[in-house]
């Protein structure tokens, strides 16, 4: 018995250094960044591989902060990601609510609509995405941004809700009908209360991606750099013949871990809203 015990530790222990070891692997780029971040230019080039400053400096993140704009582009970035996320959690979770809940003429119709448009490149989309941002003559303007950003399908998000609205129980929808509740009465205060893991799982989602947007922010801000997203910003540092890496190491850093905290904080909803979803 203590033999297959020390057989079964031995295991468990190469397998724990196995995975410790792919993890370090998989996680040593972002390492990586926060360390060139402060280093100085001559020590970034003399150790580039190494994860420990011999002289730290926070000069890279000050010298991008003021010089750089950084300051105002952390701002946008913030501004758009808040209002695009309000616009899409709002949008995505009546539609699923409607997706879920009623069996209306064409709904099937409408779910393979949405379903085929995962296969639209996102790439195709930025023209057409862009003159009706023109035509409404807020090109170059955080609205601009906001609107486009927050105007895609999201897919992933309507069927999360769909998903989730569908397995609902009707009791509780038809307890409110005899309450006196109308449409709108029963979704805010019946349905919208239990779909939070849901929505929580939406927010982080559409955070991750609105803040590290790239190609629509560089279109839509390529007439003012003063509308332009962190993304874009630190496009910037790379110049025709040189490029500042510890800059963008610094700007990487200042980018990611916004979302690397709110990630951290919120995973324990991440997870019970994806799971919830699927389940359902």
């Amino acid at each position: 018995m203590s033999k297959e015990k020390s057989i079964r530790t031995v295991k468990t222990t190469v397998t724990h250094l196995l995975l410790a070891g792919i993890g370090f692997v998989w996680i040593y780029p972002f390492l990586w960044m926060i360390s060139a971040s402060f280093k100085s230019q001559a020590e970034f080039f003399e150790n580039r591989l190494g994860l420990i400053p011999k002289s730290p400096t926070i000069e890279n993140v000050i010298r991008i902060w003021n010089k750089a704009d950084f300051g105002t582009y952390f701002i946008n970035t913030i501004i758009v990601t808040v209002f695009s996320v309000l616009i899409v959690l709002v949008m995505t979770m009546m539609a699923g609510y409607a997706m879920g809940r009623y069996k209306f003429r064409g709904r099937n119709m409408c779910m393979a609509v949405f379903l085929g448009s995962i296969a639209i490149p996102l790439v195709s989309t930025i023209i057409p995405t862009y003159e009706v941002v023109k035509s409404m003559g807020l090109v170059g303007t955080k609205p601009g941004l906001i609107l486009s950003q927050a105007g895609g399908a999201h897919v992933i998000f309507l069927l999360l809700f769909t998903s989730f609205f569908e397995s609902v129980p009707n009791e509780l929808e038809e307890a409110a009908k005899i309450d006196g509740c109308n449409f709108f009465q029963t979704f805010f205060h019946v349905m919208m209360p239990l779909c939070k893991p849901v929505a929580t799982t939406v927010v982080i989602m559409e955070t991750i991606w609105a803040w590290n947007a790239f190609m629509l922010p560089l279109v839509l801000t390529l007439n003012n750099p003063a509308s332009r997203t962190l993304a874009v910003g630190l496009y910037a540092f790379k110049g025709e013949n040189t490029v500042d890496w510890t800059g963008i190491a610094a700007g990487g850093t200042i980018a990611v871990i916004p979302v690397v905290i709110l990630f951290i904080f919120m995973q324990k909803h991440f997870v019970e809203g994806i799971a919830g979803a699927v389940k359902s």
